[in-house]
């Protein structure tokens, strides 16, 4: 399916840029030293494969993009995967880091 043009904004200058991971997984990029997945969907199940895409990544900063009502529960659930990522909203105005 193609990718929504706010999706494509949250990856920033990394769009169209998705890396391949294992499992036949894919990431939606990596800038640098930082890894970034865009998650939408807001349901815990979402977030989570989001966060087991972003663990795969050992030496890279992490950070998940989410809609802002959905910040507290992808903190919450980054919290208890013990996964360390930085959480923000689409636009990058606010973070959380869990």
């Amino acid at each position: 399916m193609a990718e929504s043009r706010s999706h494509r904004q949250g990856k920033g200058n990394a769009a169209r840029k998705e890396v391949p991971i294992r499992g036949g997984r894919r990431l939606d990029a990596i800038r640098g030293r930082f890894a970034i997945e865009v998650e939408r969907g807001g349901t815990r199940k979402k977030i989570d494969q989001a966060l087991s895409r972003l663990r795969t990544q050992r030496n890279k900063r992490k950070i998940l993009r989410v809609p802002q009502p959905d910040m507290n529960l992808a903190a919450a659930r980054a919290r208890r995967k013990k996964v360390n990522v930085t959480v923000t909203n689409l636009l990058k105005s606010k973070r959380r880091k869990p």
